[in-house]
């Protein structure tokens, strides 16, 4: 039972990094650049939640919701001024370094406003749990409701995605901006769309993952926002799909590599599997390999 447990908080721990990869590979895969600055927007959503929830003697429901509608504006606000008169720079550093920027910005108006200290986050998901196999096998409710906001994720995306007129605007826009532009896209709104997605789904990961593990300062965001980016490439950056395969499985690998290697040595074997994906199949594993116009 101890194994199954370990693999089932795997799959939630994974589940939070999916739910983060997805930001990261929906603008990757549309606006073709990594917003490096989207694992400090989890740690934005935990101290917005903290805040409202506090002021609001613990309505977790409010915090949510404006937690999700700064984050997104946030979002927003960041692409049109920071990454928006960068796209057409000669260089793609020019707009890592930015973000690295953003990211250090993020992170230091935090340390003005609430200090160094690690605060302790109360869980917005109150739920016990389930206890199975005679109160063997326990499992958290924060885990479970984890697991399923994952999955429910993934599926409202491949449905927004494919189903939807703004969904295949992006998928224009994915695959050719100057034709897209041509077809009557407008690829600046569509790009911002998708920067909003991308920053909503960091607040609600930023929720499940102070609740999970209920500890908050500036650098909240940091850690799993680089393993997140690690998932994504595992499972194909820019696959939606693959986003989620490669968060379930890194959650798994780190959470099994605590228990039975090292909790020292976890985080060495997630980022040792990023250096070997990158060797062996660099285009992750549901990526495709893109032809370079030349």
């Amino acid at each position: 039972m101890s194994f199954l447990t370990y693999l089932i908080n795997g799959l939630s721990l994974g589940s939070i990094y999916a739910i983060i990869a997805l930001g990261y590979t929906m603008v990757y895969g549309i606006a073709k650049m990594l917003n490096f600055a989207h694992g400090d927007f989890i740690m934005v959503g935990c101290y917005v939640i903290f805040t409202v929830s506090g002021a609001l003697s613990g309505n977790s429901v409010v915090g949510i919701i404006v937690a999700i509608v700064l984050c997104t504006l946030l979002g927003i606000t960041t692409e049109f001024i920071a990454y928006r008169p960068l796209r057409g720079a000669a260089s793609p550093l020019a707009v890592l370094i930015t973000a690295i920027g953003v990211s250090y910005l993020l992170e230091n108006v935090a340390l003005l406003i609430f200090g160094a200290d690690i605060k302790s986050f109360t869980s917005v998901i109150s739920w016990e749990g389930l206890s199975l196999a005679g109160g063997q096998l326990k499992i958290q409710g924060v885990t479970i409701v984890t697991i399923i906001i994952s999955l429910v994720i993934l599926l409202v995306l491949q449905l927004f995605i494919n189903k939807t007129k703004q969904g295949q605007a992006m998928l224009a826009v994915a695959e050719d901006k100057g034709a897209a532009t041509l077809m009557g896209i407008n690829v600046n709104k569509t790009i911002m769309l998708t920067f909003a997605i991308g920053s909503a789904l960091a607040a609600i990961a930023g929720a499940l993952l102070c609740s999970a593990y209920p500890s908050l300062s500036p650098y909240t965001g940091a850690m799993p926002g680089i393993k997140a980016f690690v998932a994504a490439v595992l499972g194909g950056i820019g696959s939606i799909p693959g986003a989620m395969i490669g968060g379930l499985l890194l959650g798994i690998v780190e959470i099994l590599s605590k228990t039975y290697i090292s909790s020292q040595l976890s985080d060495a074997i997630v980022f040792g599997i990023l250096v070997i994906v990158l060797l062996v199949k660099p285009t992750g594993i549901l990526g495709k390999v893109i032809q370079e116009k030349v």
